[in-house]
């Protein structure tokens, strides 16, 4: 049977495209959340941007979490669901700090306010803030299985000769050259 040239480093590219696949469509859903509640509240509301962006992001968060947990990790390690939470509140507190704080800087740094440019720097902070939530979900919340342990090497010891080992004519199946192995005397009787 053969086994293809890359295939280990062929698997791992795979797996590591899925779960692109998968992080992407779950922040895809939790990018059109956050843009959606920013602008039903800029809307309806008169919050300040960065405010109104911060109520967004939170909701995006918590829709995101359910999608990671359930969808686009499921198969990741399950025990200790507190722990995992706490690490995803915080990094997403991250996140949430790189992407309001690029809208920020946009709004009060050069005064860009319009609806058109607040979107488009909330749109750019929350570009910048994936790849920062990638690295740290994968890495530190949904934390790999590890592989399994490979299957037990069992050892086939012949006869051959009268002599243990399936290494020709040496004993013990040691390696041709190596000492012998002492041989134990056979029972009376035979």
């Amino acid at each position: 049977m053969s086994t293809p040239k890359h295939g280990p480093a062929l698997d791992r590219v795979r797996a590591l495209v899925r779960e692109v696949a998968k992080f992407g469509a779950v922040g895809g859903l939790g990018v059109l959340v956050n843009l959606g509640v920013f602008n039903l509240i800029r809307s309806t509301t008169d919050l300040q941007v960065v405010r109104a962006s911060v109520i967004a992001t939170v909701v995006a968060i918590a829709t995101n979490y359910l999608g990671f947990r359930y969808f686009a990790y499921r198969d990741r390690a399950q025990s200790g669901r507190t722990r995992e939470l706490a690490l995803f509140v915080a990094f997403s507190v991250i996140g949430l700090v790189i992407e309001n704080g690029v809208l920020y800087t946009a709004t009060y740094g050069f005064g860009w306010d319009g609806k058109l440019e607040t979107n488009a720097f909330k749109f750019v902070g929350i570009g910048v803030a994936t790849v920062f939530r990638f690295w740290s979900y994968r890495t530190w919340v949904f934390k790999a299985l590890p592989a399994p342990a490979p299957a037990p090497v069992s050892l086939v010891v012949g006869q051959r000769d009268g002599q243990a080992g399936g290494q020709g004519g040496t004993q013990g199946g040691g390696a041709p050259g190596a000492p012998a192995a002492p041989r134990t005397p056979e029972p009376a009787g035979k």
